[in-house]
């Protein structure tokens, strides 16, 4: 007899607000997926001493309550007319996640990459939740590495994260101290699956989403149009103009063709303390010097290949647009582009060109703004554009025009401190990415406990030496050190003779002068807020009293930590006279406040406040 069709039921999952549907920029993780190209993210943690695998089985079982998408898998809706939804797994098994090996000998570092290399390269089941962990014993043979260690290998697809949801992955798994083992462990959680919802039911909620806001595509369209009409006049005003698209050629290179399914990796370790000072002594940002490291390699690498070309090649910067308090771990980047000066043989002058082209940021490539494209990325129906990018790989449309970016660099901060592992501490961490047609070279950075990880991910075709490019990368890093060390030293023995002169007073001076003129912004953003000015190898401090009815703005020597805003005298400069926007400023990482939630969305609304004026 055939099963009753209950109205009831399929209305009542119809409109049931747990099923979460993925995002248009989700979607595109998705429907990018193909044989030769996997797209997960993995992660290669390196744990110290003998942990047991009893011991991590019984740690991941307490903490998946606390990753809810780990339990859920992705369930499409019928012909593929809407994105899929995140249900709840009703077969779920964590023995079908946990995979135990052990490194094959001889079980040194090149063992352990090629071994990665093949784990990363295979897919993950879509028809499961989307992440597993292979734990790989009996590291032996790599230097600085107790014998007997262990490696973790994560990975998780990018449907369900980014990069900053990634480090926040890391906290949930792994503890901040090292009395893990002492710590009595929560039992797991039990389970209680959710019943998947009927195929009708899922064609009725992505039917109500519609009739709920009809005017979801016209509504995104305007705010688009207009994005774009407020980005064009504010493009008069900076010197985005001089960078016409007739300007800025994207070439063609070996990094642009078809891939293999076989991934190849290889990683550069390097000293943060070591990039800030450089940082610290040509201004600009860590993500500045990363990128000039990463473009000093590519061009040595193209050049030893007798396949450089005479343009510079095009960088796709990933940039964070997460909310400090976004708990999601679904995608929120946006993305800039950046030319990496490879035509430019001086490192010096190549980093002046890359500083002046992240100055411009997002403001050229992504004009619209990261919020208006995700909102874009919402408005194609799912079933289009995964038609769209299986015809895109399928019929190579990639060798029918240039393409839009030649590399993607990315760069995410993780922990600042050691992490452990019931105790054991975690030694390194590399960041694998995924790479597709016509983009097979991804290079990301990430920071760890002092060291940055620069990991390299490609495939046997594109770059089968990917640790020959690492070892460049290294190079890279030490050839810019040398020359910008005895910059400084002509730079130290020069500031006897002559001071550095603040070219944001004046910054200071309209503010004091509006904060008078405006007694209740005052009132509203009452607050003691305190700004420390680099001056290159000197800073400035100043000091911003909100707290008495009359405000004041003055020099100040010592500065709280606790309460600190940081940012460069010339970005100061160009936030000042518009020729950069507030916003980008945060989201690149160029003005850094220290402080509580409150004070912080204070002094924001405060600084915005004043710039509009």
């Amino acid at each position: 007899m055939a099963k009753k069709i209950d109205l009831k039921d399929i209305v009542q999952d119809a409109f049931d607000a747990s099923i979460q549907q993925i995002s248009g920029y989700d979607a595109a993780f998705l429907y990018a997926e193909s044989p030769t190209s996997p797209m997960h993210v993995a992660t290669l943690n390196i744990v110290e001493g003998s942990l047991k695998y009893e011991d991590f089985k019984e740690i991941v079982a307490s903490k998946l309550h606390l990753i809810p998408k780990f339990r859920q898998r992705l369930l499409s809706v019928p012909m593929n007319l809407d994105y899929p939804y995140w249900v709840d797994d009703p077969n779920f098994d964590l023995d079908l996640h946990l995979n135990r090996m052990k490194l094959p000998d001889p079980s040194n570092w090149k063992t352990l990459r090629d071994l990665t290399s093949s784990l990363f390269s295979s897919p993950l089941d879509l028809r499961r939740p989307l992440w597993s962990v292979h734990f790989i014993e009996g590291i032996d043979e790599i230097a600085q590495v107790p014998k007997g260690s262990v490696a973790i290998v994560t990975k998780v697809h990018h449907v369900m994260i980014d990069g900053s949801s990634g480090v926040g992955l890391l906290g949930v798994l792994y503890d901040s101290d090292a009395d893990g083992k002492k710590k009595k462990r929560t039992k797991p959680k039990p389970f209680n699956p959710e019943p998947l919802p009927d195929e009708l039911s899922l064609l009725l909620k992505s039917g109500y989403g519609f009739l709920k806001n009809p005017f979801k595509i016209p509504k995104t369209v305007t705010e688009t149009v207009y994005s774009f009409i407020k980005s064009k006049a504010a493009s008069k005003l900076s010197i985005q103009k001089e960078f016409s698209s007739t300007k800025f050629p994207v070439p063609i290179t070996i990094f642009n063709g078809s891939i293999s399914a076989k991934r190849t990796w290889g990683t550069a370790i390097l000293s943060f303390d070591r990039i800030n000072s450089l940082r610290k002594v040509m201004g600009g940002s860590i993500n500045d010097m990363i990128l000039v490291i990463c473009a000093g390699a590519i061009r040595r690498y193209l050049i030893e290949r007798e396949k450089l070309p005479l343009h510079p090649l095009v960088a796709n910067v990933p940039i964070s647009i997460r909310n400090e308090n976004s708990s999601d771990m679904n995608n929120q980047i946006a993305n800039m582009m950046i030319q990496l000066a490879t035509h430019i043989e001086d490192p010096l002058e190549r980093l002046e060109y890359i500083q002046e082209q992240t100055m411009l940021g997002k403001s050229r490539h992504n004009t619209l703004g990261a919020k208006t494209l995700a909102k874009m990325a919402d408005v194609v129906p799912f079933g289009l554009a995964n038609l769209a990018a299986g015809l895109y790989s399928k019929y190579n449309i990639k060798d029918l025009h240039r393409p839009p970016f030649n590399v993607t660099i990315t760069n995410v901060p993780g922990p600042r401190g050691l992490l452990y592992l019931n105790g054991h501490k975690v030694v390194s961490i590399f960041g694998l990415t995924p790479v597709v047609d016509g983009f097979g070279l991804i290079i990301a950075a990430f920071s760890y406990n002092g060291q940055v990880s620069i990991t390299t991910t490609s495939d046997a075709k594109t770059m089968p030496d990917a640790d020959v490019f690492s070892r460049y990368i290294r190079e890279s890093a030490n050839e810019l050190e040398d020359l910008i060390k005895n910059l400084g030293k002509s730079k130290t023995s020069s500031k006897e003779v002559k001071k550095v002169k603040s070219k944001s007073t004046p910054f200071f001076t309209a503010l004091k002068k509006y904060l008078k003129d405006n007694p209740k912004d005052v009132k509203a953003y009452k607050g003691v807020y305190q700004m420390q000015v680099g001056l290159g190898d000197t800073t400035n401090g100043w000091e911003i009293d909100l707290t008495k009815s009359v405000a004041t703005v003055k020099k100040l020597k010592n500065l709280d930590p606790k309460l600190l805003v940081e940012i460069e005298d010339e970005n100061l400069f160009a936030l000042y006279k518009g020729k950069l926007i507030l916003e980008e400023l945060k989201i690149q990482g160029r003005i850094k406040i220290t402080g509580s939630a409150a004070s912080k969305t204070k002094f924001m609304n405060l600084l915005t406040a004043f710039l509009e004026r």
